[in-house]
């Protein structure tokens, strides 16, 4: 048992020093890959067809201020006053869980940020405790604005797509900068599912949350970005 613990102790020591080291690397260093684009590359390969992966990087002061206001109505309104975590949003879904209602996402970009850089889509408790333990390391490491940075710029976004540059020149011929706000709201209308929803064709039910997502930019207060 002793031996069972020595080992357990060395590899927690060597998770949680490459963890935090990869963490503050990523503080200075472009995200340019990350293992959801590595599965989906694989996944397209398996299933014999072309290799699609458009990214590109992006500092945020290139990107329309749009986008992110559009993602924080849509996805986390709480964006800038949260430490990770919306535990409001987390109990209600949990609650319509037991009631047998939908699965709701209770995700915050934190969080979302932090599962799209170091880990991989899925369920489990496992994945699910891993998503925590880095979102609380990039809300003590990284600030809000360069959370967001970094989420503009890996969150899937279509079909081979990562990040708001690439799908603002596959789907609306432009630089992100250039992104009006109903284009940042179609765009952001995709994020629960992109590769079901596609900005490029969206459907009715796109362009009525389209329309919400219009709104609620307008009602909320401007998301303030400053220095990184």
């Amino acid at each position: 048992m002793r031996f069972l613990w020595d080992i357990i102790k060395k590899f927690l020591i060597i998770f949680i020093g490459s963890s935090v080291l990869a963490v503050v690397m990523y503080r200075y260093v472009p995200v340019y890959v990350t293992p959801l684009m590595v599965i989906r590359a694989v996944e397209q390969k398996q299933a014999d067809k072309p290799i699609k992966l458009k990214h590109k990087w992006l500092s945020l002061d290139k990107i329309s201020h749009n986008m992110v206001q559009a993602v924080v109505a849509s996805e986390d309104n709480l964006f800038m006053e949260h430490n990770g975590f919306d535990f409001d949003q987390i109990e209600k879904a949990i609650k319509e869980a037991k009631s047998g209602k939908r699965n709701r996402g209770a995700s915050t970009i934190s969080q979302q940020t932090a599962k799209n850089v170091f880990l991989w889509n899925g369920g489990g408790w496992f994945r699910k405790g891993l998503e925590a333990y880095f979102t609380v390391l990039i809300e003590l490491l990284w600030s809000k604005e360069r959370i967001m940075e970094i989420y503009l710029n890996s969150i899937e976004m279509g079909y081979g797509i990562y990040g708001v540059e690439a799908v603002a020149k596959e789907h609306f011929n432009k630089k992100a900068a250039k992104l009006t706000k109903r284009e940042a709201a179609l765009i952001a209308a995709t994020l629960p599912n992109p590769l079901r929803y596609n900005s490029a064709n969206p459907s009715a039910y796109m362009r009525k949350r389209q329309r919400q997502i219009v709104s609620l930019m307008d009602k909320i207060a401007p998301v303030e970005m400053g220095a990184k």
